[in-house]
């Protein structure tokens, strides 16, 4: 199939454009910037914005299906930019789609769609979306996610995926974070450390992807339906933090803050922060400092059953391979 990728330069992107390119099929990427590892691949890559629909139409024009993975992530920042890039930039490809009578379209959500301050234990998609966001990334990606599902019908079949906190190689999120803060000394554990939270490797989200790519057809099982994706082994956040840090040669840490003070420290930051219109991310804000102290784990029997996803792809063997990345880059 020719398969277009939005934000195929970007960590999840990239690796699902890897692996349509290496099963044979044709990739077109939109991406805002240039990105030196697609060149390598020598794929179609067409700069543009996902929030102009003249950008999005043209590059979609030809192909058999989308993977939608642009989006604006972070917690900070004016509500207009998530509201551009992830509702209206989903709006766009969605049109795009009827446009070019594109039949399959695979959306990247975000568990945080589903986010309560309490956290999950164990929830699954029945889980409402909440009253009230608690930021704008997550307000937006629900928008987003709806809309996508709205869009189901007999010409267009599309499919949500909600993957929890992706790690690996060539992690330019959450990995560089936690090094950061562990080689300055400033990382803390939120609460007693002992919350569990699901993550998911890289390999396995891209995998994800293709699967539900694969089985999206009218009808399907997995049409119209949005599934929560992790590597279904839900560890105390302390320790999968701490196999990030040790797998960058760096000593444990065993630094904690209370949830009250740390919420107090957001506070601080925001306000400052606010003030003096600083745009780049807060170190920490009270959003931030509650989810780091809650659960956060979901059932992805759905995923097994629809998509025939498994996480093949261990915790252990992603540590390995993420040790054998940093050493190399070191």
């Amino acid at each position: 199939m020719r398969i277009l990728v939005t934000g195929g330069g970007g960590f999840l992107g990239f690796a699902i454009v890897q692996m349509l390119h290496a099963r044979g099929d044709d990739v077109v990427v939109l991406c805002r910037g240039h990105h030196p590892q697609l060149d390598e691949l020598n794929v179609t890559t067409v700069r543009g914005d996902i929030e102009d629909l003249s950008a999005v139409s043209n590059t979609a024009n030809g192909c058999d299906a989308i993977i939608h993975c642009a989006a604006k992530t972070g917690m900070w920042g004016a509500y207009k930019l998530y509201h551009s890039v992830n509702v209206v930039g989903t709006d766009n490809v969605i049109t795009a789609c009827r446009s070019h009578n594109i039949q399959k379209l695979v959306f990247t959500s975000s568990p945080s769609v589903a986010y309560d301050l309490d956290g999950s234990e164990g929830g699954d998609e029945s889980l409402p979306y909440p009253q009230t966001c608690q930021s704008h990334y997550s307000a937006t990606k629900a928008a987003a996610e709806r809309a996508v599902l709205a869009a189901n019908d007999r010409q267009l079949s599309t499919c949500a995926l909600r993957p929890h906190l992706i790690w690996g190689p060539r992690d330019t999120q959450l990995v560089p974070r936690i090094i950061e803060r562990a080689e300055k000394g400033r990382l803390r554990f939120v609460g007693d450390g002992r919350n569990l939270v699901d993550s998911i490797y890289i390999d396995n989200a891209a995998t994800a992807h293709l699967l539900a790519l694969d089985r999206l057809e009218p009808g399907a099982t997995c049409a119209g339906k949005v599934y929560f994706l992790s590597q279904d082994e839900p560890l105390q956040i302390s320790d999968l933090i701490n196999r990030i840090v040790a797998a960058a040669g760096l000593p444990a840490c065993n630094k904690y803050i209370s949830l009250r003070a740390a919420h107090k420290v957001g506070a601080v930051f925001e306000a400052v922060y606010s003030l003096f219109g600083i745009k780049s991310e807060p170190p920490m804000t009270r959003f931030l400092a509650q989810q780091l102290a809650a659960p956060h784990w979901f059932d992805i029997s759905a995923a097994k059953r629809d998509l025939g996803y498994e996480p093949n792809i261990s915790i252990s063997e992603g540590i390995d391979c993420l040790r054998d990345y940093l050493s190399a880059a070191s």
